[in-house]
């Protein structure tokens, strides 16, 4: 039994859901093989509590497995119930739970659960982009139960007891758990970026709530909460102070304060999170230098470079939102790719995925340039090129093809070997920077709409989105994209 049974899956329920709204589906289902002997078994709900529920009055569906029955192992019956959960919540267009605990495939019942696991895999690839998907993390989820973690749009996880992997580590070729522990909550999140959230159990649940609340029960409702209590026209003061650390930007910028970070714990050089704007939900991305610790104190620091595990995070974010009608709000602070092997070995693609995500987003899309914006890692960042409906500029931001003395330093090579290298140098830099490395520059050609001052950052990108509440883009008729 896992030890994360001491808290019983229907006890999760109940924790989940508003008080007493939780209605039970199929509580007299049990196994139905008889292989092996399992009939001697009692199998009460066949290990899985099924039903629906309300969370801050909002209808969802929720399942939790029951570590008691079998080790809450997935069978056929067990699958069904499941399964069934989805043509339900799809019908009705509401969100759709999991709290997993299980041992994974019931062994007892052989091709009937491994049919089941395809069962379950096949409801969540329809259910995708059509109601939001969460699974949480309280015990094992292990083996072919880790898909079903892969194919939800978020995945939480308890921090202590709960282990996610395909392979457990002492099954990996000269591992073992001592050396890395590959199924841990520290590694999936900081790691592999398989889990979005991680904390105690009951951070988890209340992290599931706050995230429900603020995400629409499907692709053609919208967020509920459209109650602002905040100033439209509240001054960012200071704003200008958090370019560096941009949770903290989006954190000013947001109504009351009001953020949820997505994959806080992977690839934090980009910050992917869930703000409120007016009362609506808008999705930001947004690239960071530095982390401030709740002292002020320099946590980490990064360069302003993409890299492949920042792009892949981002991608997966935007089409998330696109896929559910919420706005995407990116704050721009980048100068280039980042030069190690891990970015030659991923970067192109995880950038075109990026590129690819932000151009293909029919959603409304803002982007705010706050600091640099250089070369193809700027056009990769929600750039007008790629698709942004409006791109505002702070007075101090930098847009052109590459930093100004680099600029100089190629395209006068000549004059600077042949002459008083840095007084050509100096001339060129304020040459280059007024003609094509300022921020002006940029807008005078269009590609910048706006330059704004930070203290009005957050009345200008709610008059941006109200503006483009009613936006709607026509695409080349597809299937799908390949990218």
């Amino acid at each position: 039994m896992s030890t994360s049974a001491k808290v019983t899956a229907r006890q999760r329920i109940e924790n989940l859901l508003d008080d007493n709204s939780f209605v039970e589906i199929g509580a007299y289902v049990k196994a139905r093989n008889t292989d092996f002997n399992i009939q001697a078994k009692d199998t009460p709900s066949d290990g899985v509590i099924t039903g629906y529920g309300v969370i801050n009055g909002g209808l969802v569906y929720v399942y939790s497995q029951d570590a008691s029955v079998l080790g809450g192992s997935v069978g056929e019956m067990h699958a069904k119930k499941i399964a069934s959960l989805y043509d339900m919540a799809m019908k009705t267009g509401s969100p759709v739970i999991g709290l997993i605990d299980s041992t994974g495939l019931r062994l007892q019942e052989s091709v009937d659960g491994l049919n089941a696991f395809g069962q379950i895999y096949m409801k969540q690839s329809l259910a995708s982009g059509v109601i939001p998907t969460i699974t949480a993390i309280f015990g094992n989820c292990g083996g072919g139960l880790s898909i079903v973690a892969g194919l939800s749009d978020f995945t939480f996880m308890e921090v202590e007891n709960a282990q996610l992997f395909v392979n457990s580590p002492n099954a990996i070729t000269e591992n073992r758990k001592e050396i890395c522990d590959n199924a841990s909550a520290k590694f999936q999140s900081e790691e592999a970026g398989n889990v979005d959230f991680v904390g105690t159990e009951a951070e988890v649940i209340e992290g599931i709530r706050n995230l429900v609340s603020v995400l629409p029960s499907n692709n053609e409702d919208e967020a509920s909460d459209l109650e602002c209590y905040d100033d439209l026209n509240r001054a960012a003061e200071g704003i200008e102070n958090c370019g560096e650390d941009t949770l903290l930007a989006l954190e000013n910028i947001s109504d009351d304060g009001f953020i949820i970070e997505a994959k806080r714990n992977y690839a934090p050089e980009m910050v992917t999170a869930f703000i409120k704007l007016n009362g609506a939900t808008v999705g930001a991305v947004a690239n960071r230098t530095k982390v401030y610790d709740d002292d002020m104190n320099v946590a980490a620091e990064f360069d302003a470079k993409l890299t492949a595990k920042g792009c892949n995070k981002a991608a997966e974010f935007v089409n998330f939102c696109d896929a559910f009608n919420i706005p995407v709000l990116t704050l721009t602070n980048v100068n280039g790719f980042a030069a190690t092997m891990c970015q030659e070995k991923n970067g192109a693609k995880a950038s075109s995925k990026l590129v690819y995500a932000f151009a293909n987003a029919t959603v409304p899309k803002v982007n705010l340039i706050i600091g640099d914006a250089i070369g193809s890692a700027y056009v990769t960042m929600n750039s007008k090129a790629t698709g942004a409906d409006i791109v505002y500029a702070w007075p101090t931001a930098k847009v052109g093809m590459m930093e100004a003395k680099s600029a100089v330093e190629i395209m006068y090579a000549d004059e600077i070997a042949s002459g008083d290298a840095n007084q050509v140098i100096n001339e060129k830099v304020a040459e280059y920077q007024n003609l094509q490395g300022s921020v002006m520059a940029a807008a005078a050609r269009g590609y910048v709409d706006s330059i704004v001052e930070p203290v009005d950052t957050r009345k200008y990108l709610i008059g941006a989105f109200e503006m483009l509440y009613t936006k709607f883009e026509e695409r080349p008729g597809k299937k799908h994209g390949t990218v």
